[in-house]
């Protein structure tokens, strides 16, 4: 496959996008899963780690669906 291929670049899209968006779920459902509470009742630890993993995994998925789609469509220009 050629460097500079279409799917190379949307693949490449889609990991940087993974990457960024991993990075971002990860640091806001950390801070949303230390802050949250329900009333007066602290919410169990396990569940504050799968709230983490929800947000990391489900930010990864759409930023990098868009980075891939902004690559899609940036590959179909030629300059």
């Amino acid at each position: 496959m050629a460097r500079d291929s279409c799917l190379a670049r949307i693949t490449a899209g889609v990991a940087v996008g993974g990457a960024i968006g991993g990075a971002v779920g990860a640091v806001y459902g950390t801070y949303e899963a230390v802050r949250y509470k329900f009333g007066k009742i602290q919410v169990p630890g396990l569940l504050k780690i799968r709230y983490i993993g929800q947000t990391t995994l489900g930010s990864a998925a759409i930023f990098g669906l868009f980075l891939g789609a902004g690559s899609l469509i940036h590959c179909g220009k030629s300059y």
